[in-house]
């Protein structure tokens, strides 16, 4: 058994221990999806985990086959065994770990009010938990700071980005890959290929017509892409279940004086944005540096600076200038950081890689471009 993941689960008894809670639920469904039981068991979804305060874990499977050759975890049930209903299975769970009736037990901060009410109805000797700053915030405090194995990870995930974005420059250069259709299904192949999972996300690839959005939509269709223009390529590999985000702007022909300074301006504020980030200095700060960058030239970033990477594509800490932001970099963090500019009718220029917090500043992970043609 791969003792991180026992000691994430230990530290999850022990802040349940501090709370005066008996066990907590996670759960990972169809339509209810949380990377933290990949996290705490290395289970990569469909399932139920119930951790006790007495360090014990129980697994609920809906694939017990899967559960078997992915799983790190002292106990695993079959789902079908409940009738797949899942308040039965914490029922029968909490039975199996020795919780007393009337302990608390924790559920997730994202139950809908509905749901909560239909497992007190099954539960009722129990004192059911849902609170917004419960067992969510603390395992997302524990996924904030990536341990030495999962920074290991991400160099290896991003070498393998890296080499893709040769991969796709080269491409485009070549005139193999000519629209959006052609750039995002040689990413699908070329990460399958290199031995990930796939893509972290849905990739997102618009030609020089549709480069106006943050997000295009739809992500990419079968329209030219670095043609005339300024194109956005937004794209991230999945390695073990984490996910790189990286963006490339691919820019084409005599752009005119008004791209030009939207170019410009990018490169400037992720320059200032480089030279800010350190350990202890609020996100906030660095996203307010960034928006005076674009301010002074009359102009605004429609979206956040940047966010925390790992399982999922958008974790913590937010790097964003709203007032209410308190997060800090911190030694250990993985976070994009992606400034950008976008105009109505002349498009888009978005330029994201990854990077690790260190006690000197950043690690670069990442090596994305913006791509003259």
């Amino acid at each position: 058994m791969k003792p991180r993941y026992a000691e994430r689960r230990a530290r999850v008894s022990g802040w349940l221990k501090s709370e005066g809670i008996a066990a907590a639920l996670f759960e990972d469904a169809e339509g209810r999806r949380d990377p933290a039981i990949r996290y705490l068991c290395g289970q990569p979804g469909d399932a139920l985990l119930v951790i006790a305060a007495s360090g014990e874990s129980r697994l609920v499977a809906w694939d017990v086959n899967m559960a078997a050759a992915m799983a790190e975890i002292e106990g695993v049930r079959a789902f079908g065994d409940f009738e797949r209903v899942p308040e039965r299975a914490l029922a029968a769970m909490l039975a199996e770990l020795g919780v007393p009736a009337g302990s608390k037990v924790e559920l997730p901060s994202s139950f809908a009010y509905t749901r909560y009410v239909r497992f007190v109805g099954v539960l009722d000797g129990y004192d059911l938990q849902c609170r917004e700053e419960g067992i969510d915030a603390c395992v997302s405090s524990l996924r904030l700071i990536k341990d030495a194995e999962e920074l290991a990870l991400y160099r290896r995930a991003a070498a393998l980005t890296d080499e893709l974005v040769e991969r796709l420059e080269a491409a485009v250069r070549s005139g193999e890959a000519k629209t959006e259709l052609d750039v995002a299904l040689l990413i699908e192949r070329e990460s399958r290929a290199s031995g990930c999972e796939g893509t972290g996300f849905e990739t997102l690839a618009a030609g020089p017509s549709r480069s106006f959005g943050i997000h295009a939509f739809p992500p990419f269709g079968s329209g030219p892409f670095a043609a005339e223009g300024m194109s956005i390529l937004d794209f991230g590999l999945k390695l073990e279940g984490y996910t790189t985000d990286v963006t490339m702007t691919f820019l084409r022909g005599q752009l005119g004086a008004e791209r030009e300074r939207m170019v410009s301006l990018v490169l400037e504020a992720r320059e200032a944005a480089l030279a800010m980030i350190a350990p202890g200095v609020k996100t906030r700060e660095v996203a307010r540096k960034v928006d005076e960058v674009f301010a002074r030239a009359g102009l605004a970033m429609p979206h956040a600076l940047g966010h925390g990477v790992g399982l999922e594509a958008h974790e913590a800490p937010a790097i964003r200038s709203r007032a209410d932001n308190e997060d800090v970099f911190a030694v250990g963090q993985v976070v994009a950081l992606e400034p950008g500019l976008y105009h109505p009718e002349l498009g888009g220029v978005r330029y994201e890689d990854d990077l690790i917090i260190t006690a000197g500043g950043c690690e670069i992970l990442t090596h994305s471009r913006i791509v003259r043609l």
